[in-house]
Parts: C-alpha cells; sequence; structure tokens
C-alpha cells in the first residue's frame, strides 16, 4: 500500500527479490499539471508495468475494502507513504501485521512531512525506521532502523531519494529478519516523540528576521516543492528554489534588506536575515519561469536597499 516516489522504491525491491505480491493498493488518480490531465501514481504505474492487480479505493472506512483484503488473503501488508489511515479491520486482516516504512528515526517526526521538517528544522542525520502499525499515528513498534545525513548543499529532493533508497534496503532487511525469527520489536518512548505537520502555505513564507542558517534550512526543506516564497517590494511574489548561507553571523541591516546583486553565475541577491545573511541564487518571478538570480538581476527587478518580505 503505497502511492508517491519515496512508496515506488520500496515496491520496486520487494519485486525485484522475488517477493510474492498478490496486489497493489493505492490512491485514486489525481489530475496535474495545467491541463488537468488524469495521472496515476507511480506506484501504479510501475505496478501496473510488471502485472501486479492494482486497487485504488476512493475510501477504506466502513469495511469498504475489506471484501477485496480477504481475497487477496495477504500474510503481511507493507504499507509505504500510502496517504490514508487504515482502519482496524485493515490492520487485524494479515495474520503477519501490517509493516509500515517511515521516513524519520521514530519517535522524532512523526506524520506527513517528517523529511522536509528534518530539513527546516537543522537536523544534520535524519532516517528510516520500519514499525508495525497501529491505530495511532506512526505510534508502533519499531522494528529496525536506517540513518541517511543531511547535507549543507541537500535539498529536499536529494534527501528524498536517499530516504526512498535507504527505506527500500531497511524493508529487506525487516522482512529477512522476520522469516528468519529474528526480528524484535521496540515500543516507542513517546516522552520523545514529535511532529512534521503537513506543510502549509504559512511554512512557505520566509521570514527573513531569523537566523540566516534557518532561513536556508527552510529554503531547501521545500525545494523542488512546494518552494520558500517572499515578496518585492511592489507586493510581487518571488518563489526561491535555491540559496546558500553567505555572511554567517552579525546583524547586518534590517531583515529582508537586499544588502548586493552580483549579476554573475555564482552570484546572486544577498538578503540581510536576523544574523548574517542570505544569497538567493534562484528565483521564480510571478507570472515567470525558473531562472537564475543573476539573470533576475539583470532585469532591473531591485535596487540594493531595497526590503523583501
Amino acid at each position: 500500500m503505497g502511492t508517491p516516489d519515496f512508496a515506488l522504491a520500496s515496491l520496486r525491491a520487494l519485486y525485484e527479490s522475488g517477493e510474492e505480491i498478490v496486489g497493489v493498493v493505492t490512491q485514486p488518480d489525481k489530475p496535474r499539471g495545467r491541463g488537468y490531465v488524469l495521472t496515476p501514481p507511480p506506484v501504479k504505474v510501475y505496478a501496473t508495468e510488471k502485472g501486479i492487480p492494482v486497487y485504488q479505493p476512493a475510501t477504506l472506512r466502513g469495511g469498504a475494502f475489506d471484501g477485496e483484503i480477504a481475497a487477496l488473503a495477504p500474510e503481511l501488508i507493507v504499507v509505504v507513504a500510502y496517504g490514508k489511515l487504515l482502519p482496524k479491520s485493515v490492520l487485524d486482516a494479515p495474520p503477519l501485521g501490517c509493516i509500515n516504512v517511515h521516513g524519520s528515526l521514530l519517535p522524532a517526526l512523526r506524520g506527513a512531512a517528517p523529511m522536509q521538517r528534518a530539513i527546516m528544522e537543522g537536523l544534520s542525520v535524519t532516517g528510516v525506521t520500519t514499525m508495525y502499525m497501529a491505530e495511532g499515528l506512526d505510534t508502533g513498534d519499531m522494528l529496525l532502523t536506517g540513518e541517511v545525513p543531511i547535507r549543507e548543499e541537500d535539498n529536499f529532493e536529494t534527501v528524498h531519494d536517499r530516504m526512498a533508497a535507504c527505506g527500500a534496503e531497511v524493508l529487506l532487511r525487516t522482512l529477512a529478519a522476520l522469516k528468519d525469527g529474528t526480528l524484535r520489536a521496540t515500543p516507542q518512548d513517546n516522552s520523545l516523540a514529535t511532529y512534521a505537520a503537513k506543510i502549509e502555505k504559512a511554512d512557505c513564507l520566509i521570514d527573513f528576521s531569523r537566523p540566516v542558517k534557518a532561513v536556508h534550512d527552510q529554503v531547501r526543506g521545500l525545494s523542488p516543492i512546494p518552494l520558500a516564497f517572499t515578496h518585492t517590494p511592489d507586493g510581487k511574489l518571488l518563489k526561491v528554489p535555491a540559496a546558500r548561507r553567505c555572511r554567517p553571523e552579525g546583524r547586518l541591516a534590517a531583515p529582508g534588506t537586499v544588502l548586493s546583486l552580483t549579476p554573475t553565475p555564482d552570484g546572486g541577491i544577498e538578503v540581510a536575515c536576523g544574523e548574517g545573511s542570505l544569497l538567493i541564487t534562484r528565483v521564480i518571478p510571478e507570472g515567470k519561469g525558473p531562472m537564475a538570480a543573476a539573470d533576475y538581476i539583470r532585469g532591473r527587478k531591485l535596487s540594493v536597499g531595497d526590503i523583501l518580505g
């Protein structure tokens, strides 16, 4: 049971390792792009290519999918970023239970956006945990883990891809231990739990009054989607796909002040933060496509002394 690219890595690992996959359950197709073309989830595309039966129930509530689960009679259900809460009837269906691949080192960062939040919170290490699923939100007993470093140059995309690969590897280790009888479950310490809430629009608005590291972590944690943003002095939206820390400390000017404009390939828009400054290197101006900050600067859209935000 899974939906996006993060889940695809685990499905591929299961298939290529020779597991008998009796069915794949994923979210319904959704309209995407400017033409609102109905688009299948990545997990469905792969499963269809491999001839694995695919199910896309609109809901699991009220026993809506219990008949299909009973007919498939799985020994084990693997859940990876499926996107719906599983009711007790589904959790109790397979004799070996439901194992979830979660994108954090539990009990930290339970919830919908653990990878983005790990970067936005400035962590240097995150990882993947397999766990038995329970009725609470990511509260089940933990099984195995794998660590993934978060580097200064990483963004959500690069961390996501390493996390997906790590999740697939931890899942295969978990199944191997289950088969040979060495798998041990460990209850989570709820006192150490933190919550990774879904990313909302308010999370994407850049607050330049924070230290430069926090602002940089926000930008890279939201790139390439949904993207951090600010506003130019004329009120136009300015999205920020890429930036780097420039000057690390000290209050250089009022937060959001444009300190320098360097229209060179390695330059950009230097903006004052609460402490230090951020160099914005790529932008998406309102109504335009992505561009280097140097190209935006040459369009004379900003001046030194302007305030963003």
